[in-house]
């Protein structure tokens, strides 16, 4: 997906990824994240894509989890999409940044109140 200016390589994801959505079963939202434990050891887990704009890929997690402190630690990250209905994976490396507070509340707030009490209860 490379292209000589920023915005065309969150076109063509948006572009793929509705085509996911319309013919994956599944989480086409589904995603690798991939981190570096302290001792330098790569750690990948699924995750779920909670949205995309020109600032980059949003997903949330619990910031005193093992994935939250290697994030801190470390925060260069790689994402992968794969979208096996379509034959087409998406790889993203850079830096993960939080989203504001008020983000972070407003997305809390949107869940199901059973996910909230999950959410609380987890280490995730």
């Amino acid at each position: 997906m490379a292209s000589s200016n920023n915005r065309e390589p969150f076109d063509e994801f948006s572009r793929w990824f509705a085509e996911a959505q319309a013919s994956e079963p599944r989480d086409a939202n589904a995603m690798t994240v991939a981190t570096v434990t302290p001792d330098g050891a790569p750690a990948a887990r699924m995750i779920l894509l909670k949205g995309v704009d020109e600032r980059g890929f949003v997903f949330y997690t619990n910031l005193d989890s093992r994935k939250g402190g290697e994030i801190a630690a470390n925060p260069r990250i790689a994402l992968c999409f794969h979208w096996k209905s379509l034959l087409r994976q998406v790889r993203i490396e850079g830096r993960a940044e939080p989203v504001t507070a008020a983000e972070a509340d407003a997305y809390f707030s949107s869940r199901p109140r059973g996910a909230q009490i999950g959410a609380w209860a987890s280490d995730q």
